[in-house]
């Protein structure tokens, strides 16, 4: 039987997976993180007049510009030519962002890991804004929540 691990082959070594005869498709993946804070420091953030200036944008650039260097991040991730990078931001109340990373790309293997670390990056650059206030702020839940295209097809998270 042959490794489910597909980065490592039978003998237990680290490769890159081969995707040269895998057919070119279009892919998205959708990703998502949540950053737990202070109510007053929500308060700055939506106001925008925290001190290193607007926390959101600085966030949604560092997200996209992460997604773009997954390869450089994860070491057995394959150089992607991306279509897009999106990151929304949604306020489910008044101590809470979540942040929705998409990426799309059309290519031979997924973006997986691309929203991932844009979502990630994304939250982990709202800490660094304003962590100046409230160094208590909790970053949690990285995760897949869509996937599309590929010989896996389509998945959803299902609801909690």
């Amino acid at each position: 039987m042959s490794n489910p691990l597909t980065h490592f082959d039978d003998q237990g070594a680290s490769r890159m997976v081969d995707v040269g005869d895998k057919p070119v498709s279009a892919r998205m993946a959708r990703a998502s993180a949540r950053v737990r804070m202070a109510e007053s420091t929500l308060q700055l953030v939506q106001s925008g007049t925290a001190k290193k200036g607007n926390v959101l944008e600085v966030a949604r650039l560092a997200g996209i510009m992460a997604a773009k260097r997954t390869d450089e991040l994860i070491p057995l991730c394959h150089s992607l030519p991306l279509d897009a990078v999106e990151i929304q931001f949604n306020f489910p109340d008044s101590q809470r962002i979540d942040i929705s990373a998409t990426a799309r790309v059309t290519a031979k293997t997924g973006v997986e890991m691309e929203a991932m670390i844009a979502a990630s990056i994304a939250a982990l650059t709202i800490y660094d804004m304003c962590k100046g206030v409230d160094r208590g702020m909790v970053i949690e839940q990285v995760r897949l929540e869509e996937k599309s295209g590929g010989r896996s097809g389509h998945f959803v998270r299902a609801e909690e």
